[in-house]
């Protein structure tokens, strides 16, 4: 073991990305594709063990806006490489990341949901994009299933769901046989520096030097600290980024009797090809306690059943919980991004209920920034400048 550690403490590298989720797998694969050759993953688990496999996979970039703002351009940007990265996948892996683009309907049962719908139609219209205002006779001709008390339906045709279980086991198979280092089982105990720029991590297994620090680490970004030549200890992050759990319910429904993955203001279901049928989800602020909850099964059940009361009489085969990453600001936007005030440290983090819809879009405007040493206009509105008084990070 002891030479072991001393081979480690020797390593080096050309990137070195902190985080095996989708957003810090996506980011690997995107240096590896740029020719940046020597790229370390480290990964405190396994690959995808936390918030990505605990997702439900949906590329909700129009169902879940709620205005035309940077996020939503750069939503959807994301969503617009998804059919490119499943065949690329394919082709690489033999993996099928079931890429569903069968759309998204968003159904009100209230008054005040009617209300919501018509101003969200109304919106995503005026801002050229892809909406369809249905009927409810028309909805129920879509999709049967869905309850009869119905009011009001929205199509949306473009957003799509992956199954994200498939993409991580796809994506880390990707960046094995792209020759990226892959560490799991290890600890990041702190990020170095030497005259202000980075210079590589501390880990539980030694260190590693490199001029490139990608923080991908979701929920523990906060955990992670920088150390200074001068011994000096400060936060990594600039802001906190704060664990959301959100609880999960898996149906068996090998009928299939669903095709559209089927929001409301409450809840959403999402089909799968192999017959299960997910539900969720809880917005829980319950720190890092990653729990299948009576209570929270109770709310996802009775959200699920308001949408389509055929639920009843499924079987409840799997339930799940997992941690979200938000940062604690008053837009809870991400922080993507260089840091200016330590160069070759980088952000990708704080994604929230987006994860995988914006990891594509994450890894690539990551790779082009480290790569080029410029900017790309999309990271503008998400790096940690935008917090330039809470900007902490010693040197």
């Amino acid at each position: 073991m002891r030479d072991q550690e001393s081979t480690e403490a020797r390593e080096t590298a050309d990137a070195v990305v902190i985080g095996g989720g989708v957003i810090g797998l996506m980011a690997a694969r995107a240096l590896v594709r740029r020719k940046v050759m020597r790229v370390t993953l480290i990964e405190r688990e396994r690959p995808g063990a936390e918030a990505s496999s605990a997702a439900a996979g949906m590329l909700a970039a129009q169902v879940e806006a709620v205005r035309a703002d940077a996020f939503l351009e750069l939503s959807l940007a994301s969503r617009a490489l998804y059919p490119t990265l499943a065949a690329e996948l394919l082709e690489e892996t033999g993996i099928d990341i079931e890429l569903e683009r069968t759309g998204t309907l968003y159904l009100g049962f209230t008054e005040e949901d009617e209300r919501e719908i018509e101003a969200r139609y109304r919106w995503q219209r005026s801002a050229g994009l892809v909406v369809e205002e249905l009927s409810v006779d028309e909805a129920r001709r879509l999709e049967p299933g869905i309850s009869p008390r119905a009011r009001c339906a929205l199509r949306f045709p473009l957003d799509a769901q992956v199954e994200n279980r498939r993409l991580i086991n796809a994506l880390a198979r990707s960046i094995e046989r792209s020759g990226v280092r892959l560490l799991t089982g290890t600890n990041v105990e702190s990020v170095s520096t030497t005259a202000g720029r980075i210079t590589g991590v501390n880990t539980s297994r030694g260190s590693v030097s490199s001029p490139v620090v990608i923080i991908a680490a979701g929920a523990w970004a906060s955990f992670i600290q920088t150390t200074g030549d001068s011994g000096a200890v400060a936060a990594a992050a600039p802001l906190r980024v704060e664990p959301v759990r959100g609880q999960m319910l898996c149906f068996e429904a090998q009928a299939h009797p669903l095709r559209h993955v089927i929001y409301s203001p409450r809840g959403y279901l999402v089909p799968r090809m192999d017959g299960r049928l997910l539900a969720g989800s809880t917005t829980e602020h319950a720190g890092f306690e990653k729990r299948v909850t009576g209570g929270g099964i109770q709310a996802i059940t009775r959200h699920a059943l308001e949408i389509a009361p055929l639920v009843e009489g499924l079987p409840l085969v799997d339930a799940w919980a997992g941690l979200r990453p938000r940062v604690h600001s008053e837009d809870e936007w991400p922080l993507l991004g260089g840091c200016a005030e330590t160069p070759g440290l980088y952000y990708a983090t704080g994604h929230y209920r987006n994860g995988i819809l914006l990891a594509p879009i994450t890894g690539e405007l990551l790779a082009e920034e480290i790569t080029t040493g410029v900017r790309p206009l999309l990271l503008d509105p998400f790096t940690p400048e935008r917090f330039q008084q809470s900007v902490a990070v010693s040197g």
